[in-house]
C-alpha cells in the first residue's frame, strides 16, 4: 500500500509545530501503526532528518504510551485498540492520514507526537495509600468477594493510562481516568480504609491539574482501548458524594 502522512512536527514544548507531509511506500497490511512509522523514521535518518518522537513501549497494547490522534480519533479508528496494536490492514491504499498529539492543556507536547501525561501520575499520588497489613501473601480465598463486585472492580482496574479519554472529551476531562482508579480500589475490602478520602483527593487534584469538568457525553468510553465503563464515573461521583455528606476532608 501506499500511505500519505500528515505529521504534526514540533521540536520543543515552546517551539511552534506544523504539519509535515510524507509518503510511505510498499507498506504491508500486517505491518503495526508503529512499525511502519518506524520505517518512515529510517528514511528520515538515512536522509540525515530528524525522525518523528513518538512514545512506545510494550507494544502489546497493555502499557498507554503510545496514543496519539489518528485522523481526529484517539488510537485511530479500530474500537479498543491502542495505536500499537493497530495494523495497517485497518487502512487502505492511498489512504492520507493525519496525526497529532493528544490536545489537553494537562497534556503539554513535549516533542512531535509525544505529550507529557505525568499529570496522570500526580493524580494516583494523591489517591495516597491503602491500611493493609504487610507480612506473608494471605489466601486467596480467606476474603470472600461477590462475583460482581469483582468483575467490576476488575473492568476499572483495567485503564492503562493512556490518555485517550481526555484527548477525546471536548473538555479535557480526565474523569473516566480518575474514576477508574478510585472505583477499582473502593469497591474491594483493602480499598475501604481510605475510600472516601482517596475519592476526594484525586478528583480536587484532577482540577487542580486544568482537567476540564465531565459532561457525560460519553465521548471517552467510546475511544478507551480497554473500554472502561462510564458507570465508574457514576460511582466517582457516589463515593465523592457519600465522603462530602459524612464530613470527609481532604488532605
Amino acid at each position: 500500500m501506499r500511505i500519505t502522512l500528515k505529521v504534526w512536527r514540533q521540536a520543543g514544548p515552546k517551539a511552534p509545530g506544523k504539519l509535515v507531509d510524507y509518503t510511505v511506500e510498499n507498506v504491508s497490511p500486517d505491518m503495526s501503526f508503529l512499525e511502519m512509522l518506524d520505517v518512515v523514521n529510517e528514511g528520515l535518518i538515512t536522509k540525515g532528518e530528524d525522525p518523528i518522537a513518538f512514545d512506545s513501549d510494550c507494544r502489546e497494547g497493555i502499557c498507554g504510551t503510545c496514543g496519539f490522534m489518528v485522523d481526529g480519533i484517539p488510537h485511530g479508528p479500530m474500537r479498543a485498540t491502542t495505536v500499537c496494536q493497530l495494523h495497517m490492514r485497518s487502512f487502505n491504499d492511498n489512504d492520507r492520514l493525519t496525526l497529532e498529539p493528544w490536545r489537553a492543556k494537562a497534556f503539554p507536547v513535549l516533542k512531535d507526537l509525544v505529550v507529557d501525561r505525568s499529570a496522570f501520575d500526580r493524580i494516583i499520588q494523591a489517591g495516597g495509600y491503602t491500611s493493609v497489613n504487610c507480612g506473608g501473601a494471605p489466601d486467596g480465598n480467606t476474603i470472600l468477594i461477590p462475583k460482581p463486585i469483582v468483575e467490576q472492580a476488575m473492568d476499572a482496574a483495567a485503564c492503562i493510562g493512556c490518555g485517550a479519554c481526555v484527548a477525546a472529551c471536548k473538555n479535557a476531562s480526565a474523569a473516566l481516568f480518575t474514576s477508574a482508579k478510585v472505583t477499582h480500589l473502593g469497591l474491594l475490602p483493602q480499598g475501604q480504609p481510605e475510600r472516601a478520602t482517596r475519592a476526594i483527593n484525586m478528583l480536587a487534584k484532577q482540577d487542580e491539574l486544568d482537567f476540564g469538568g465531565c459532561t457525560n457525553v460519553g465521548a471517552c468510553h467510546e475511544v478507551c482501548p480497554k473500554g472502561i465503563p462510564l458507570a465508574s464515573i457514576a460511582q466517582l461521583n457516589h463515593d465523592v458524594l457519600g465522603a462530602t455528606l459524612t464530613g470527609a476532608r481532604s488532605d
